[in-house]
C-alpha cells in the first residue's frame, strides 16, 4: 500500500485532525474484490481482508473501530469498542480522545467526516440514502455537541468533508427515495426527473442540506464518483459483487 492507494480530506481542519480514505488499489484481494477490500461481510477471503486492514492500520497507527453498518441512525463512541471483537451495529462513530480512529466503509454510499474547529471531536458517518433521510447527520452533530467532554459549543464550529460516492449523474432512484427527503428544506433540488418516472439523486447536496439545517455551513465535497471511476473505486451499483473502501478520521 503506497501513497497512491489512499488520500486525505482536503479541508481546513486543525492540524491534529487526521484522515485517510482508501481507493480500491494497494491490497491483496483478487477477482471482484481486487485489491484493497476492507469489508469482511462481502464474501471475500477473510485472510485477504484482514491483511488489507493491517496494511491500512500501518498508515493510521492506532486502533481502528469498524462498524456493522445497518443503514440506520445508531451512533457510538469509538473508544468504547477498542477491545471489542464484534463491531457495534451503528452507522456513525464519534471520538474525543486520541485512543481510536473512527472508521466507515462504503462502495457508493457517502462517507462524511466531521470535526470541530478546535480539534477536540471527530466523527465518521455512513450516509446511504436511508440513513440520510432518517437524519443521521443532524443526530451525529447533536451527539457531538452533547457529550460532557465536548468543548466546541455550537454546530457553527463544525467542519464537514463529504467523500467519494455514487455521483449525481449515476444514482438513479425511484419516487419513494425522493419522498423520504420531503422534510428537508430544498430537497427538490437534489432530484432531477427522468423520463421513466425515476430521478437522478445528488447525495452530496442532500448531505449539505441536512447539515445546513442544523447550522453546519463549512462543507467540502470530493469531486469523485465511485460509479464512474472503476479503476479507483468499488461500486455496489455498478458491480454488485464488490469490495468496500474505508474512510477514517482520528485525533493525533
Amino acid at each position: 500500500m503506497t501513497e497512491n492507494d489512499f488520500f486525505t480530506a482536503h479541508w481546513h481542519a486543525p492540524d491534529n485532525v487526521k484522515t485517510l480514505l482508501t481507493y480500491r488499489t494497494g491490497g491483496v484481494s483478487v477477482g471482484a474484490f481486487r485489491s484493497l477490500n476492507v469489508g469482511l461481510h462481502v464474501n471475500d477471503d477473510e485472510k485477504a481482508v484482514l491483511e488489507n486492514r493491517r496494511l491500512v492500520q500501518e498508515k493510521v497507527g492506532k486502533p481502528m473501530v469498524y462498524l456493522n453498518q445497518t443503514h440506520g441512525t445508531n451512533i457510538v463512541l469509538a473508544h468504547d469498542y477498542i477491545q471489542t471483537q464484534t463491531p457495534p451495529d451503528a452507522d456513525a462513530s464519534i471520538e474525543t480522545t486520541n485512543r481510536a480512529a473512527c472508521v466507515i466503509m462504503t462502495a457508493d454510499c457517502l462517507p462524511v467526516l466531521l470535526c470541530d474547529t478546535d480539534g477536540t471531536t471527530v466523527a465518521a458517518v455512513h450516509c446511504g440514502w436511508r440513513s440520510l433521510a432518517a437524519n443521521i447527520l443532524p443526530k451525529t452533530v447533536a451527539k457531538m455537541g452533547g457529550l460532557p467532554e465536548t468543548k466546541f459549543g455550537v454546530s457553527q464550529n463544525i467542519l464537514a468533508f463529504c467523500g467519494a460516492c455514487i455521483g449525481k449523474t449515476a444514482f438513479e432512484v425511484g419516487g419513494e427515495v425522493k419522498a423520504a427527503f420531503a422534510h428537508i428544506l430544498g430537497y427538490e433540488n437534489a432530484f432531477i426527473p427522468l423520463s421513466n418516472n425515476k430521478f437522478l439523486c445528488d447525495l452530496h447536496l442532500l448531505a449539505e442540506l441536512s447539515l445546513n439545517a442544523v447550522g453546519v455551513k463549512k462543507i467540502t465535497h470530493s469531486p469523485h464518483c465511485t460509479y464512474n471511476e472503476p479503476d479507483k473505486f468499488f461500486s455496489y451499483r455498478r458491480e454488485y459483487t464488490t469490495g468496500r473502501m474505508l474512510s477514517a478520521i482520528w485525533l493525533a
